[in-house]
């Protein structure tokens, strides 16, 4: 790999259709392409505790937890193993120094023949030695001509891991050996009228459930055709919660469809509130009762409009973002009611504080910096300030990014493999190192890097990198 690398001395300072039996059907052969080959001479870090066991870490707010590791971005990182995947955008989990990644591949079956599989395995972090891999059957169409592959992310509490398929197949395993311990089609059971590019989001595990957006429609919505989504109605399955043990419905409850967004936690006084940016508004819900608190709607008028980063919190403060019409909102939220304390103008992008697609911002001492915009090269990276919404400045590169946190520095990774080390800093955009991962990784590169100890996981189209990050 050609590894470009420059230093802040060079540089001005300026993101299943399957039934429980199928899915525990035996392993067929699969495409698996290359070996994973450890090269890295930086070791792992002892990990302790330190995982990232669901979409943007423990808190999801994008932030690694590196206390007292001091990160040396002098020097490039290593690439410590490059993994090859099969279709998905998203990356997979770390819990006790394994990874896991789901994926989508064409396997050779036994019977003969071969078929699409949605496939999850289990990796040694060190050096990529695979554990375990389990497969189900897997029946997709994207109405778009995306890949037939996950979307969102495993999510694990340290015994179980839950997967979220872009079909609606809801899948628990047992983390220690891949075992199906149960699976629900959602799309199926609640009716949903197939999403623009199926299903996108992450599961929620909270107090022995798991909760998803589901956004299911009645009966006499099924024969409409996918995609039109303004031509059906909610049936009360915004949010829905299974049990952990058994995948037995808990609770619905909500009247929206779903997004591509993913539920989180809030606390608001005492109270743990599920937070869930579903297609048309933001819902609160009581997780105990399985009850909608509150809604605030915040969505384009628009029918191939979606909505896809996360709620970003901070102590009773939420904000919420989109980038086809209306912009962004920041409401002050209580169990009765929300305020909005600033609001973008509508169908004014010019004017609008900061425009979030599927990348979600990252909150740094009362500023937020993240991707603004839709589509490259309508797209910037860009700081505003939380409580006024006032925009702090914005760069010209015209291209989306994700990013994740590694304690003073944000790690900013455009969708075309290269990466960029900034400081935070309200008063202009401060870049300490940049490496270019473009010959190694294929566009394109959409999901917001891990970081687990002094090793950082990062996706392309085909492959998966590992990179150990010296330390000083």
């Amino acid at each position: 790999m050609k590894s470009a690398f420059r230093t802040l001395a060079t540089i001005p300072l300026l993101f299943c259709f399957c039934s429980l039996a199928s899915c525990d059907q035996p392993q067929a052969k699969s495409t698996t392409g290359e070996t994973p080959v450890a090269t890295a001479a930086i070791p792992l870090m002892e990990l302790g505790d330190v995982d990232w066991p669901r979409l943007l870490g423990k808190n999801f707010d994008g932030v690694a937890e590196v206390s007292g590791v001091a990160f040396d971005w002098s020097r490039p990182p290593e690439i410590a193993w490059r993994l090859p995947v099969g279709d998905g955008y998203g990356l997979g989990c770390v819990v006790d120094g394994r990874y896991y990644h789901a994926d989508a591949v064409r396997s050779d079956q036994p019977s003969g023949g071969r078929q699409m599989v949605e496939r999850l395995r289990a990796f040694d972090l060190n050096d990529a030695s695979l554990i375990w891999s389990v497969e189900r059957p897997l029946e997709y169409r994207d109405l778009y001509g995306y890949e037939t592959g996950p979307r969102g992310t495993p999510t694990s509490d340290g015994k179980s891991i839950v997967t979220f398929g872009c079909d609606g197949e809801l899948c628990c395993r047992d983390l220690t050996d891949g075992t199906l311990k149960w699976s629900v089609s959602t799309n199926k059971q609640y009716g949903v009228v197939q999403n623009f590019f199926g299903v996108g989001s992450s599961p929620l595990l909270l107090d022995s459930m798991v909760i998803v957006p589901v956004g299911g429609s009645p009966p006499e919505d099924q024969q409409i055709a996918p995609g039109r989504l303004d031509r059906v109605i909610p049936n009360g399955s915004a949010l829905v919660a299974f049990d952990l043990a058994s995948g037995d419905e808990v609770w619905k409850c909500g009247d929206d469809l779903a997004s591509y967004s993913s539920p989180r936690t809030m606390k608001i006084g005492d109270q743990t509130v599920v937070l869930l940016y579903a297609r048309n508004q933001l819902l609160a819900v009581d997780p105990s009762a399985g009850k909608v608190l509150w809604t605030v709607p915040h969505r384009a008028d628009m029918l191939e409009s979606v909505n896809a980063m996360m709620p970003v919190v901070d102590g009773d403060r939420v904000f919420i973002s989109e980038c086809y019409q209306v912009g962004s909102r920041l409401l002050r939220v209580s169990a009765e009611e929300p305020t909005t304390l600033w609001l973008d103008p509508p169908k004014n992008r010019r004017a609008q504080a900061m425009r979030c697609h599927w990348s979600t911002p990252i909150l740094v001492d009362g500023f937020l910096y993240g991707c603004s915009g839709r589509n490259n090269p309508d797209s910037d990276f860009r700081c505003i300030e939380l409580a006024s919404g006032e925009l702090q400045w914005s760069d010209d590169r015209g291209m989306r990014t994700s990013l994740t946190r590694v304690g003073e520095h944000l790690i900013v990774w455009d969708e075309y493999g290269r990466m960029e080390i900034v400081r935070p800093n309200p008063d202009k955009l401060e870049i300490v190192a940049e490496y270019d991962f473009s010959d190694t990784l294929r566009t394109p590169c959409w999901a917001a890097p891990m970081v687990v100890g002094n090793r950082m996981l990062v996706r392309g189209d085909r492959h998966v990198l590992c990179l150990a990050i010296p330390t000083r």
